[in-house]
């Protein structure tokens, strides 16, 4: 790899208002045919995609053609209908055993493949321990007194060049197309295959978000603990002194938020000029992705590469295990109990554990029995009667009563899981206790969640991202919850909060809440739009949205879905039908407007948001499609344990994935059925989250529980635990700033470098290992296409040559 560390050069800006379109079926081929299995007549129809500009970026840099071009949308199309109509199918209907018997090798090898291995020389011959195509300048740094395993010799990858090179087109068509949505809606993207990525493009890559982040001003030396300024954040809400008014106006047109310049002239004269998400190229990206998932030859190749990684970290941990314990116990002070750990998945209103619960029931049954609390009927209700109803005192109150736990009932049964939100079984508990928006304004729910934080700040290494809903049915949701948060206060530098979103829509049409699912996103997104424009308008959203990462999408991933998400699609405006639009509709249009509102908060200096939804707990596959391209990281990710491609894809592309093994172990999945080791081993940035302590969890701290248990269930070792919370923190949404004091000011570079041991106790050896295995991936794919266009350059050269002779 001839490539430096450096961050890959800044390219222009993203260009506006032209086609997102990458070409995947043209290649570099130009002429008639089909993009992405779209013919091209049918491209240029407005009609099928959204109206407005539609954003750019080049076709691929290199020759992609796969022997599946023309092919993507009708294999994508069969897929989809399996998914419908074999709902009840023992195996997944994403699996093809016929054309890629992965189960019988895995039985006949016995998971013992170590024919596998990268394309490229590791080591000089004298055992010199740098890995040879890392850049020069860090080889001093690289030189880590660890053994590494090198497989050396030509063909090394176990698989026929062919099947190499096709492999190696398809993965790497994936990456470019994750990477321009990623660049497209401001959120991060893997800096390491970025740079790999850029050696195959003829032009910079589009910037990204860490491209923008000024040079830290932490110190090496500083303390581990930022400094916060003791002004609480919401203790001054004057719209006098928020930005000003633009005086734009919004308009919501097929499903997207568009901005003009005037508020009384809205048309094409004055639309700002800002990028617009094109839905026909989305869906034809996906249909790309969706056939590269089932190919026989990338399934194989891909199991291959996870089995070679999964056998050379074992490898590792045999030949370097004491080694990394030798150097965690060599940092004065730090252990695992002190390095920071993030929740990076947990929900408001079931943070508190049942017994913390219990005790604030019993506690404000005793000091606030006369406060009228609830509105049964047009009657109002206090506390002592709202239990008088229920025959309930104080005392006979228990753990038991409240009967919020998950037990063995809740296995595959979501909807018996949902009823665990309500205490004692009564929805009008949870209304009182653990809402924000209810009689008494949610001050009950407030108190409670800021115990929750004061424990978090009491314990100061644990963090969390707690979860507060918005679900799409009236305009004034989030002024209510912005309300909810600065009247009570509701703030603390060891929480930052995620809004997500409920899939409900089939619910608010049946009771005639909304009218179609275009008023449902204009409910979500509006008052956002408005809150960037003029923030004196919703003074308390501006000051709450500061400490917003970004939106999750959240509900049972395996209720059926009856629709496929194609051009034939209804456009949100016509979706009214009571039929839940599929899990890929919502998560289209939540990351199209979000696009939109990142690109005015940037240009108004305000910080961008993310997405971050709950995907492949269960479900189909194509869940997870749609994660890997429009999203920055994801919750669960169980179903690729079942997806070899994508798995690897997730891999190459380090998406992180926060994962609950015990929420799965009382929902989807046995505990020892977990994939969390094996991703863990393979390289994926995974971390450890306990989803809902109320139902999961026994103790005050849930998420050293999650720990706990994990390290006993899988032995994993000290090194492997603080590797969990490292990536926590890398994944989770608080400040670059915080995170520089959290993991050392040079956390943002590649490799060891960018490690500091004092800080987060993970060892220069582990972080060495996972970066240049990664590198070795990457230059595998990358160089085999590499070298198969060297060889079609130096096949046409005597062809070139003997023409020019004649032509003398």
């Amino acid at each position: 790899m001839s490539s430096g560390a450096a961050p890959p050069k800044s390219g222009s800006p993203l260009r506006k208002r032209a086609s997102l379109q990458a070409g995947v079926g043209g290649g570099g081929g130009g002429g008639g045919g089909e993009i992405h299995g779209v013919p091209r007549s049918r491209q240029l129809q407005p009609a099928r995609s959204l109206p407005g500009p539609s954003h750019c970026l080049k076709h691929f840099p290199v020759d992609l053609r796969t022997s599946m071009d023309g092919k993507y949308k009708e294999i994508a199309e069969e897929l989809f209908c399996r998914s419908l109509a074999d709902s009840e199918m023992r195996s997944a209907p994403y699996e093809f055993p016929e054309d890629s018997p992965i189960e019988q090798l895995e039985e006949r090898r016995q998971r013992l493949e170590r024919q596998i291995s990268q394309d490229v020389k590791l080591f000089k011959e004298q055992g010199e321990d740098v890995v040879d195509h890392l850049p020069k300048e860090r080889d001093v740094l690289l030189e880590r007194e660890f053994q590494r395993v090198t497989i050396s010799g030509e063909e090394t990858c176990g698989v026929p060049f062919t099947d190499l090179l096709d492999a190696a087109k398809s993965v790497v068509k994936a990456l470019f197309i994750r990477e321009k949505y990623m660049g497209f809606s401001l959120q991060s993207f893997c800096k390491t295959t970025a740079r790999f990525l850029q050696d195959l493009s003829e032009k910079p890559l589009a910037p990204r978000m860490y491209e923008e982040i000024p040079e830290t001003p932490v110190a090496a030396d500083a303390p581990v603990h930022p400094p916060f300024t003791d002004q609480h954040p919401y203790e001054k809400c004057d719209p006098a002194s928020m930005p000003g008014d633009l005086g734009f106006g919004l308009k919501m047109v097929n499903g997207v938020v568009h901005v003009y310049t005037k508020q009384d002239i809205i048309d094409k004269s004055t639309e700002l000029d800002l990028p617009y998400p094109d839905l026909q190229e989305f869906v034809a990206d996906m249909n790309v992705l969706m056939a590269l998932i089932i190919n026989g030859p990338i399934k194989s190749f891909c199991y291959r590469r996870l089995q070679y990684l999964s056998s050379k970290f074992q490898m590792h941990v045999l030949l370097n295990e004491m080694k990394e314990l030798a150097a965690q116990k060599r940092v004065p002070h730090r252990d695992f109990y002190n390095i920071r750990k993030v929740d990076t998945h947990i929900h408001a209103s079931s943070c508190m554990n049942q017994k913390h619960l219990l005790r604030f029931i019993k506690r404000a049954m005793k000091k606030h029995l006369e406060e009228i609390v609830h509105v049964e009927k047009g009657k109002e209700q206090t506390l002592k009667e709202v239990f008088e109803t229920m025959n309930l005192t104080a005392y006979d109150l228990s753990v038991d009563t409240l009967d919020v736990h998950a037990d063995r009932n809740t296995f595959h049964r979501f909807d018996k899981f949902n009823a665990k939100y309500n205490p004692i079984g009564e929805s009008v508990l949870r209304e009182i206790f653990i809402k924000t928006d209810n009689r008494v304004s949610g001050k009950y729910f407030a108190h409670i969640i800021k115990e929750v934080m004061s424990d978090l700040e009491e314990s100061k290494y644990q963090n969390a991202e707690l979860r507060l809903s918005i679900y799409g049915r009236s305009r004034d949701e989030w002024d209510k919850l912005a309300k909810w948060a600065v009247t009570h206060k509701v703030h603390s530098n060891n929480v930052r909060w995620l809004v997500q979103v409920p899939r409900l829509f089939d619910v608010y049409k049946t009771k005639k809440q909304l009218a179609n699912f275009q008023e449902m996103l204009e409910n979500i997104f509006l008052p956002l739009f408005e809150a960037t424009i003029h923030p004196a308008s919703h003074p308390e959203l501006h000051l709450f949205l500061e400490h917003v990462d970004g939106f999750d999408s959240v509900d049972d991933e395996s209720k059926p879905e009856h629709h496929i998400f194609n051009l034939d699609s209804p456009l949100p405006g016509n979706w009214v039908e009571e039929d839940n639009p599929p899990y890929s509709y919502y998560l289209y249009y939540t990351y199209a407007n979000m696009v939109v509102l990142n690109h005015l908060r940037r240009k108004r200096g305000f910080h961008t948001l993310v997405l971050r939804p709950h995907c492949g707990e269960a479900g189909p596959i194509h869940h997870l499609v749609s994660g890997f391209m429009l999203t920055e990281n994801i919750s669960h990710g169980l179903l690729l344990r079942k997806a070899p491609v994508l798995q690897y894809l997730y891999y190459l592309a380090q998406i992180g994935i926060a994962m609950s093994p015990l929420s799965n172990n009382s929902l989807f999945l046995s505990y020892h059925r977990n994939p969390l080791p094996e991703y863990l081993s393979r390289g994926l940035v995974v971390s450890l989250s306990t989803d809902d302590p109320l139902q999961f969890h026994f103790t005050k701290e849930p998420l050293m529980e999650e720990y706990s248990i994990a390290t006993q269930v899988w032995k994993l070792s000290s090194c492997d635990m603080c590797e969990l919370a490292r990536n926590s923190v890398l994944m989770s949404g608080f400040s670059h700033k915080v995170k520089s004091y959290w993991l050392g000011p040079n956390y943002m570079k590649e490799g060891p470098e960018g490690n500091d041991i004092r800080r987060t106790n993970v060892p220069d050896i582990r972080v060495a290992y996972r970066y240049e295995t990664l590198c070795q991936e990457l230059t595998l794919i990358t160089q085999a296409v590499q070298t198969e266009e060297l060889e079609t350059i130096q096949e046409e050269d005597p062809l070139t040559m003997s023409s020019s002779l004649d032509a003398r």
